[in-house]
């Protein structure tokens, strides 16, 4: 994944068309004429060996003819044509090209373009359209209006009919982006270029398939740390449930249900149609940010006010809520007399503007209320235009996120208007403006995941370690890699999950011995490492009350598992005191590990109808507790934990933290490929996993074992200290650290300032900052120096950080040292840890970029080993530490 050479792409200055052409209807007489009309202002250069000009451009012969070297080239050729002619435009010096047809051999296409670092966008891709640079390289039947919204799509088609249908919607773009094949730019290069791109303030993603995971995600999940990305998916219909095996996790991990858990996690939004596609980023950019998830409706009609009621109850994703006493109080003085308030808020037909703007007043400044959804129906009584007026001063005045619904056609265009001048989200009909407030919900949660960054030490997990390295390395050794029940649950009780004691016998009769000493009533469950699924064959019963029942249940066992499951090694029983636990509720937690994403936690309802009841949701791990808690909102079963009657509510905490304690239990050990723990009882005392199976396989490097997120590496935290002997923590930079980064730069002389960022920089902005706290730890690295201020909060004092190649050839290097600690060793000790840290990485080189002015960085770097040359660009010196160890 790179944005090398991406510039090229979306603001060329010289274009070759490689077969342009005047025959109608053609790719190569299409996209002349859409460069050409579109005003483009560089040179336009077309190659045709069979005409003089082309469209009344003078035209060349071949690519060698040329008179300079374009920056894009567009390829409508043939696809046998396309890899020399990739060859020829490299060594002319061309950075980028499209390449439309859709039949290339890509091996030949690749290997003909990597030698010369050219970028590839396609085949089959429609082109690039970047309206605000005048760019319409492709061959789409109609010219895109300038815009802030970037679509990127796989589907050419697609791309040109989105551009159809915001045409009469007066939609405009900063760029579309068909990617075609994506054989060598891929969506999450895009992604990582448009992330960056100041005309780009909202990302939409059309993703039919995702072929390179590992960069995909910390693409999208950079992105979204700087404007709303939002995505629809194709091809959901494909997906035929989750993988089959015999694990229930396996099995309820759908393919889709990943896709979204990992869309949350990204801290994106999905949406279902290109209409809410657009219609919830037009949503985000207008709305104000909403505090939390609670809906008040304020209608002039019951119907249509009940009716946003019903949808908000209908659907996850925000709630009616209840007002307070002291806000229905102050309603009450607003309403016209005979009005009962309450949600939703009724005003009545005949209602002048002002009672609205008094009305909203109130609910805006309600400490439980986050949203206001206004509805008007119009009639001839009151002037929608006016109340639409009062909304608009009342929400400038009192701030808050407030959505508009007039409903109608003919009447509400006045009203409309001044909402979309104003910036207010307003909404045609009471399903969108719902849909509307469900977008805000849905990206605030996914945000706020997006911000958690787990550690991999919630708890101590040493002496955990030390127990499940044995355990694992001998399901290894197993066939199947299936662990026996006594090491499933010692696995589970090292990281603290409760389990039930279980012995494992030979036989019936060890069986009734067992259960005459711990007690009756007992549970008997056939030990087979082939049974995943003891109840399916008949190996389980349950509430034995004596030694006789014990054995015949263990001869009837053994007969109806021989029946259905002749080739099941069965090697005896495994006998619980069956457990009274009284109020529990059965729930399902568990591990799987999906082909493109990797291994996912599921939870859900437990018991034996799990796999039809399918009240369960998909999280990636790692997990903290405001993860999991999250998690567990998101079931139906979440009801089901709260208090009925004399039923207490379930202990939630309990069930958070054996989701975080599974999640700690998979980062430790990814040799787990899969886990059940059903049922998994839950009431007020806290939690206990009755029944649990646990497969391992060998590691290896592919996507199904491999995390999507990359858990915080407390393990490269290390305490250190500077000349004057002041200890601090060197450690790498985490999302909370944003407040001390902008303390720190806010302590800097502009001096420093112009020698970090090569200009000049006083305040970094929010988006600024995030994107330097919250990194992805696989493709970038911060170490910061760290120490508690003389307000007991932790200061930073300055931070080292690199960004790597997807090769690991190279890293790029930036330093800042807070001024006033100059002379410390300060700056030492953190190149010397980002040194380290690479040569643990074998990394080939670190570099660095430095102003010639800037004596102490130079000086540092001759310390440290770094060899000294001249930059390509003036008074720039380039400073490279060979590292030898790439791959």
């Amino acid at each position: 994944m790179s944005v090398l050479n991406l510039s090229s792409l979306f603001a060329p200055h010289s274009i070759a068309v490689i077969g342009a052409s005047e025959r109608p209807r053609s790719v190569g007489a299409t996209v002349m004429r859409n460069l050409l009309d579109g005003l483009f202002p560089g040179p336009i250069m077309p190659v045709n060996p069979k005409r003089q000009a082309v469209a009344g451009v003078l035209s060349y012969p071949d690519v060698a003819a040329l008179p300079l070297s374009p920056d894009l080239a567009v390829l409508c050729t043939p696809g046998a044509t396309v890899p020399a002619l990739l060859d020829a435009l490299g060594r002319k010096g061309t950075r980028a090209a499209i390449v439309a047809a859709d039949e290339v051999d890509t091996a030949a296409m690749l290997a003909a373009a990597r030698p010369h670092g050219l970028r590839l966008l396609g085949g089959a891709s429609l082109g690039v359209l970047v309206p605000r640079a005048r760019l319409n390289a492709s061959f789409a039947h109609l010219a895109a209006s300038p815009g802030r919204v970037a679509f990127v799509s796989q589907s050419g088609p697609l791309c040109a009919a989105v551009l159809d249908w915001a045409r009469p919607r007066g939609i405009g773009f900063s760029c579309i982006v068909s990617l075609g094949d994506g054989a060598e730019i891929d969506i999450a290069d895009v992604i990582d270029y448009l992330a960056n791109d100041e005309d780009t303030k909202a990302i939409l993603l059309h993703v039919e398939a995702i072929h390179a995971r590992r960069e995909f995600m910390p693409a999208v999940r950079a992105a979204a740390r700087n404007k709303p990305v939002l995505m629809a998916r194709g091809g959901r219909s494909r997906d035929r449930g989750g993988t089959i095996g015999p694990f229930m996790a396996e099995a309820l991990a759908a393919p889709d249900e990943v896709f979204d858990a990992a869309v949350r996690r990204a801290g994106a939004l999905r949406v279902e149609t290109i209409d809410e596609l657009f219609g919830a980023v037009e949503t985000l950019a207008r709305s104000k940010q909403i505090r939390g998830e609670r809906l008040a409706v304020l209608s002039n009609g019951a119907s249509p006010a009940l009716m946003a009621i019903d949808e908000i109850d209908a659907t996850e994703g925000g709630e009616a809520t209840p007002l307070a006493p002291e806000t229905l109080a102050k309603l009450a003085g607003q309403l016209p007399r005979g009005c009962t308030p309450s949600n939703p808020v009724l005003l009545g037909a005949g209602v002048p503007a002002a009672t609205y703007a008094a009305a909203l007043k109130v609910l805006l400044e309600a400490m439980e209320v986050d949203g206001v959804l206004i509805i008007h129906s119009p009639n001839a009584l009151v002037d929608g235009t006016e109340v639409a007026r009062a909304v608009i001063e009342t929400q400038k005045r009192c701030h808050g996120a407030v959505l508009a619904c007039w409903i109608g056609g003919e009447t509400t265009g006045p009203a409309l208007r001044l909402f979309a001048d104003a910036g207010l989200p307003n909404y045609g009909s009471i399903g969108a403006a719902v849909r509307g407030f469900r977008h805000l919900v849905h990206y605030r949660r996914n945000q706020a995941m997006l911000m958690e960054t787990p550690p991999t030490d919630l708890i101590d997990t040493r002496p955990a370690r030390a127990i499940a390295r044995p355990i694992v390395l001998a399901g290894l050794a197993r066939p199947g890699g299936m662990l026996g029940d006594p090491e499933t649950r010692a696995l589970l009780a090292a990281y603290g999950i409760p389990t039930v004691e279980s012995i494992v016998v030979a036989s019936g009769e060890e069986a009734a011995a067992a259960a005459d000493r711990i007690g009756y009533p007992v549970a008997l469950t056939v030990s087979s490492p082939d049974l995943a699924r003891k109840w399916d064959v008949g190996g389980v019963a349950l509430n034995l009350e004596t030694a006789e029942a014990v054995r015949a249940a263990a001869d009837g066992i053994l007969q109806r598992v021989r029946q259905t499951a002749p080739e099941a090694r069965l090697e005896g029983f495994a006998v619980q005191r069956m457990v009274l636990r009284p109020h529990s509720r059965q729930l399902m937690l568990g591990i799987a590990c999906d082909p493109l994403f990797g291994p996912v936690i599921v939870f859900g309802e437990g018991g034996r109808a799990v796999e039809l009841v399918r009240d369960h949701t998909v999280t990636l791990p790692p997990l903290n507790l405001p993860l999991a808690r999250q998690v567990i909102a998101r079931t139906r079963i979440s009801r089901r934990l709260e208090a009925h009657g004399a039923r207490p509510e379930a202990d939630r905490d309990a069930i958070a933290e054996a989701m975080v304690r599974l999640s700690a239990m998979l980062v430790d050990n990814p040799e787990i490929v899969a886990c059940d723990i059903n049922p998994l009882f839950s009431n007020d005392q806290g939690v206990l996993a009755v029944d649990a199976r646990i497969r391992v396989a060998p590691p290896d490097d592919s996507d199904l074992r491999r995390l999507s997120i990359l858990p915080y590496p407390s393990a490269l935290e290390e305490t250190t200290t500077l000349h004057d002997g002041t200890p601090v923590l060197l450690r790498p930079i985490r999302p909370e650290d944003e407040t001390a980064h902008a303390e720190l730069v806010g302590r800097m002389s502009p001096q420093d300032l112009r020698y970090r960022f090569h200009g000049s920089t006083r305040k970094l902005e929010h988006h600024q900052l995030a994107r330097l706290t919250q990194i992805d730890y696989d493709r970038e690295m911060a170490f910061i120096a760290t120490r508690p201020g003389l307000d007991g909060r932790p200061e930073t004092l300055g931070v080292v950080r690199t960004s790597t190649d997807a090769d690991n050839r190279h890293a790029e290097l930036a330093i800042l040292v807070r001024s006033d600690l100059k002379g410390t060793g300060l700056g030492t000790t953190l190149m010397d840890k980002i040194v380290r840290h690479h040569r643990a990485r074998h990394t080939g080189t670190i570099g660095a970029q430095v102003l010639a002015e800037n004596e102490a960085m130079l000086r540092l770097a001759r310390r440290c080993g770094f060899a000294l040359r001249p930059g390509t660009d003036p008074g720039v010196v380039d400073c490279r530490l060979p590292l030898g160890d790439a791959p």
